[in-house]
């Protein structure tokens, strides 16, 4: 019998599921989504709570263990939050996809928005990080992770932050087209 398709998350808070049961986390619902369209797939809960670019940099070796074919990289919420500079943040970025490309491993980027307090020359240059990296990795892109979700008060918990079980959903919902897109296109390049 083959071997499920292992595809790592990997994340933050967001992925993690912070604030949430097990079974209501983002790697946990985007499986039983991809099982209910017919994949045989294992989603790799490689989230992090409070980690940043350079965490999440910090811990691919671990990351990569599991052998994943195909990895969905959540990462730079808290770079956004903290007003880390997007140099950095694209540094850190850059480091982690090209080292999944090392090693065979097909990515689906998803985008972070910086939150408005740190103006909007800082907000443009964040949200730029990701579109500029999709384009210099040729990897699929999904612009915006809490597309859908962000500011929605009956989708995210008391912080404004983290969403809810059903804010999960949403988000699910919306990033499956571009997952099995990824999933479909097969493997490595």
């Amino acid at each position: 019998m083959a071997e499920s398709l292992r595809v790592l998350a990997l994340g933050d808070s967001l992925t993690a599921g912070y604030g949430l049961p097990a079974d209501a986390a983002f790697p946990v619902q985007l499986e039983k989504a991809l099982r209910a369209q017919g994949y045989d797939v294992t989603v790799i809960n490689a989230g992090v709570s409070g980690d940043t670019s350079a965490g999440g940099r910090a811990r691919l070796d671990w990351a990569l263990a599991d052998k994943p074919k195909f990895a969905i990289v959540e990462l730079g919420a808290n770079d956004g939050l903290r007003g880390i500079d997007p140099k950095v943040t694209e540094q850190n970025l850059d480091a982690i996809l090209t080292r999944l490309k090392a090693e065979g491993v097909t990515v689906l980027l998803t985008g972070m928005l910086a939150p408005p307090n740190y103006g909007p020359d800082y907000a443009e240059s964040f949200r730029q990080v990701f579109v500029r990296l999709a384009q210099r990795h040729k990897v699929a892109f999904y612009p915006f992770f809490l597309d859908g979700i962000a500011r929605d008060p009956k989708l995210n918990q008391g912080d404004g932050l983290h969403p809810t079980r059903e804010g999960v959903a949403v988000i699910v919902n919306r990033i499956l087209p571009s997952v099995t897109q990824v999933l479909s296109n097969g493997g490595p390049r």
